[in-house]
C-alpha cells in the first residue's frame, strides 16, 4: 500500500507548480453561481490534456472527468466552482477586482471568499496524480465540478440534467473544503466537523404611509427587528444545552427613504446545525415565530418562505 502511494505522490513537486498558477488565476477571476463559464472551461481542458472522458454542461455549467483503469471500485470527488457577491480587501498582488451581474441584474463585487478556488486546483491536482499513476492502481476515477453551491442548487440542477446515469455509479464519494488552519497542516477531530447549511430568505409584508404618519401603517421594519430579535430565542431557548444550532440573520433590507415607511422588509437568514431532528425543529420555529409575530402586527398577507 505504501508503495503505491508513493507512486501517486511522486507527482506532486511538479503538478504544484502548475497548480499555484491556476490557484492564483482563478482567485483573480471569480464567477458567480450559474455563471461559472471561464471555470468550467480551465477544469474541462485540464481534464481533457490528462486523458480524461469529459462532459460538459451537465447542470448549465457543471464539467465532469471520468478516467477508466481496468476493474475495480469506482471512486467519485467533486469540487465547487462558485465565488461570492464580496468585494475583495486583502491586498494580496492576484486579488479580485471584478464585479458581475447577479441575478437581479446588480452590478455586485466578486471574491472567491470561501475557498472554492482551492477546491478546483486541488481536484485538479488529484485528477492529474492519479492519470499520471495508473499503473499503481486500477478502478474507475469520477471527478466533479459542480457550479452553484452558494445558493444550493447546483448539485440539484446536475442531478436533474441526468448526472447519475451519465456517470459510473460510485462507489463512494467524497467532498472537500478548506478551513481556516495554517497551511502545510492536516488537521483532524472526532465527529462532526462541518455543520448542514440552509439559506432561508423570509419577506415581511406591511402597509406603507408617510413616516410622519405612522398610524396609518403596518411598519415592516418594526417588523423586521421583533422578528429578528425574537429568531434568536430558537438557540437560546428551545434547543437543549449540548446540541449544535447556529442561527444567523445576516441581511435585513427594508425601505430606501428616511420619511417614508415601506410596505414589506426582507430577512436572510442562515441556519447551521448536525442533527437532522434538530434541523427540522428549527426550522419548524423559525416558521412559527415569524407568522406569530405577523399576525401581532397586523401584517395584511402572510410571510413568505424560500
Amino acid at each position: 500500500m505504501s508503495n503505491i502511494i508513493d507512486d501517486v505522490l511522486n507527482g506532486l513537486s511538479p503538478a504544484s507548480l502548475w497548480q499555484e498558477r491556476v490557484y492564483k488565476d482563478l482567485h483573480a477571476h471569480p464567477e458567480l453561481s450559474f455563471h461559472e463559464t471561464r471555470t468550467a472551461a480551465l477544469a474541462a481542458a485540464k481534464l481533457k490534456e490528462l486523458g480524461y472522458e469529459v462532459l460538459e454542461q451537465i447542470g448549465r455549467t457543471g464539467v465532469v472527468g471520468v478516467l477508466r483503469n481496468g476493474t475495480g471500485q469506482t471512486v467519485l470527488a467533486r469540487a465547487d466552482m462558485d465565488a461570492l457577491p464580496v468585494k475583495e480587501r486583502t491586498g494580496l498582488p492576484y486579488a479580485s477586482t471584478l464585479t458581475a451581474n447577479d441575478d437581479t441584474g446588480a452590478s455586485v463585487p466578486v471574491m472567491h471568499a470561501c475557498g472554492h478556488d482551492a477546491h478546483v486546483t486541488c481536484l485538479l491536482g488529484a485528477a492529474e496524480l492519479l492519470a499520471r499513476a495508473r499503473r499503481s492502481w486500477s478502478g474507475t476515477f469520477v471527478a466533479v465540478f459542480q457550479p452553484a453551491e452558494e445558493v444550493a442548487g447546483g448539485a440539484k440542477t446536475m442531478l436533474k440534467d441526468g448526472l447519475r446515469d451519465r456517470i459510473p455509479k460510485p462507489d463512494v464519494a467524497f467532498a472537500q473544503h478548506v478551513l481556516a488552519y495554517p497551511a502545510g497542516t492536516v488537521g483532524t477531530h472526532v465527529g462532526p466537523v462541518l455543520s448542514a447549511g440552509d439559506s432561508i430568505r423570509i419577506a415581511l409584508h406591511g402597509k406603507g404611509a408617510h413616516g410622519s404618519m405612522p398610524h396609518n401603517s403596518v411598519d415592516p421594519v418594526v417588523l423586521a427587528a421583533l422578528v429578528v430579535l425574537r429568531l434568536q430565542t430558537i438557540v437560546s431557548r428551545e434547543t437543549k444545552p449540548g446540541e449544535f444550532a447556529v442561527l444567523t440573520v445576516g441581511s435585513s433590507v427594508a425601505g430606501a427613504k428616511s420619511n417614508i415607511i415601506p410596505d414589506h422588509a426582507v430577512l436572510l437568514a442562515n441556519l447551521r446545525t448536525y442533527d437532522v431532528s434538530v434541523r427540522k425543529r428549527m426550522l419548524e420555529s423559525i416558521e412559527r415565530m415569524v407568522k406569530a409575530e405577523c399576525e401581532a402586527s397586523g401584517s395584511p398577507k402572510p410571510p413568505e418562505f424560500h
